[in-house]
């Protein structure tokens, strides 16, 4: 299976699940650095990333914008009828797309993909439905090791970090 786009939820994937409430009553997550590796890889290998989310907070704005991931959908909680739509606009289908969630909300989706991921953290009733399970937690590089597989399920892996590492090679020049 070729993978044409990745979709991704934030809350217990690219975060741990917690909120951080602030007494000015902001509300703030966690991200690892290291999904920011995912993105890279996943965009040298021409492979899109849309963000799908629950929340909608100003956080998970930044954190994609810093990323420069520019289709982003939060504060949704029919996911499975917005990737529909989604998939319809692009003309493509469901085993098209890698899917990495961890909640009961992800399951139509995560029974729908052509590839399924859930991070380590995520509960035992996702880890029985899905094709992959991440060796880190969420909110600990999960995104990455899920785009990692991704790479090495479709025998690109070495290429695409190659090209990785002569982007930052070139940039210490």
């Amino acid at each position: 299976m070729k993978t044409k786009l990745i979709i991704t939820d934030i809350d217990g994937v690219w975060t741990d699940g917690g909120m951080y409430y602030f007494d000015s009553g902001l509300e703030g997550k966690k991200f690892s650095v290291t999904d920011g590796v995912g993105v890279a890889l996943a965009k040298l290998a021409n492979i899109p990333i849309i963000v799908i989310s629950g929340e909608n907070i100003e956080a998970v704005r930044n954190r994609l914008e810093k990323l420069k991931i520019t289709e982003s959908y939060l504060g949704v909680q029919d996911k499975m009828s917005l990737v529909k739509e989604l998939l319809n606009a692009k003309s493509l289908r469901f085993e098209d797309v890698a899917y990495i969630g961890d909640e009961v909300n992800d399951f139509p989706l995560l029974q729908s993909v052509g590839f399924s991921c859930c991070p380590n953290s995520a509960p035992d009733y996702t880890k029985e439905i899905v094709d992959y399970i991440t060796p880190s937690n969420g909110g600990f590089g999960a995104f990455t090791d899920f785009v990692t597989k991704i790479l090495d399920n479709e025998n690109i892996k070495d290429s695409v970090f190659e090209k990785l590492l002569n982007s930052y090679r070139s940039s210490q020049d």
